[in-house]
């Protein structure tokens, strides 16, 4: 299974949603990034994604996208396949 790395905050409710989602498609372990607690995390995080919103999230070196994108993937049949990598 690809590893997944979620950037956060602690009270983001897409973050949990998201996070939900992953645990049901038996992802054992998410590595999250709270970005609330650092910001040269946060920078770190909109270097890499272009964006200033959480979640972010990377499955293996694939960026997502956030919530609404884990989502559609998931709506689409491609979510499962990515997370077999």
């Amino acid at each position: 299974m690809s590893k997944v790395l979620m950037y956060s905050t602690g009270m983001c409710p897409f973050c949990v949603r998201a996070e939900q989602l992953l645990l049901r498609k038996g992802v054992p372990v998410i590595e999250k990034v709270r970005v609330d607690l650092d910001p040269a995390q946060r920078n770190e995080m909109m270097q890499r994604t272009g964006q200033r919103t959480v979640p972010q999230i990377f499955i293996g070196d694939t960026h997502v996208g956030g919530c609404d994108e884990l989502y559609a993937l998931e709506r689409a049949g491609e979510l499962d396949p990515l997370l077999a990598r």
